[in-house]
């Protein structure tokens, strides 16, 4: 995923469900940078990646052939 990528964010602490939001930064540090609006107001915010989902808003195409995976 190349940054910064438009995204759905999942957070219980902040409460947030499929927020719409922009994914900034993966910082070695252990936490998501992202752009994200609380009421009408735009916010950049660090949530913790062990707390946080974080979903492409655009989908994947599928892959023309499906590889083999050795077991």
């Amino acid at each position: 995923m190349e940054l910064p990528a438009e995204v759905l964010i999942h957070n219980a602490l902040l409460g947030l469900k499929g927020a719409p939001g922009t994914l900034l930064q993966i910082a070695p540090e252990g936490y998501y940078l992202v752009t994200c609006r609380f009421g009408d107001r735009e916010h950049r915010v660090m949530l913790p990646v062990g707390d946080t989902v974080i979903i492409a808003k655009e989908h994947e195409e599928p892959a023309a052939e499906i590889l083999d995976v050795e077991r």
